[in-house]
């Protein structure tokens, strides 16, 4: 089986509703993944946009959500999920507003990509302390046994 991670909200490289932006309730959109590995013991989810601040002229990418230590055997995430609603053991990473949690599409101009990627991980990893992408990245990189993605864009 491969990894698929998916949203009733969106489809594979469509339009993100306006409702999981900053231009609406900026509320994260209901995810949903398949076909975890047998020997994972973990997932990790980023959210990221490497189109910023310009499409045209990207300069960084930034990150709008950080999730480590899913269960593997949890299948989705609500939509709107908050800290208090996460898996219990799901630690939170910091994304680029310096806080944990989401924040949603909020391009300043253009039409930027946003990838969601799902990592299953053949580790459970130790509590990082609100890590940043970089250090979670580090974290996990000799432990990822498959891994997904699946993006959406905004203009806004």
């Amino acid at each position: 089986m491969t990894l698929i991670i998916t949203s009733g909200a969106f489809a594979p490289n469509g339009e993100i509703p306006a409702r999981h932006t900053c231009d609406g309730d900026d509320v994260s959109p209901p995810l949903s993944w398949s076909g975890v590995p047998e020997t994972a013991k973990s997932l990790v989810l980023i959210v990221d946009d490497p189109d910023a601040p310009d499409p045209a002229a990207p300069k960084m990418t930034w990150v709008h959500w950080v999730l480590y230590n899913l269960p593997p055997d949890d299948t989705d995430l609500p939509e709107g999920v908050g800290s208090a609603g996460l898996p219990a053991g799901t630690g939170e990473g910091l994304n680029d507003w310096q806080r944990t949690g989401y924040g949603g599409p909020c391009p300043p101009v253009g039409s930027h990509r946003y990838f969601h990627k799902l990592y299953a991980l053949d580790v459970r990893l130790a509590d990082l302390n609100n890590p940043t992408k970089r250090e979670l990245e580090q974290a996990m990189a000799d432990h990822i046994v498959d891994q997904a993605e699946l993006i959406g864009t905004y203009q806004r």
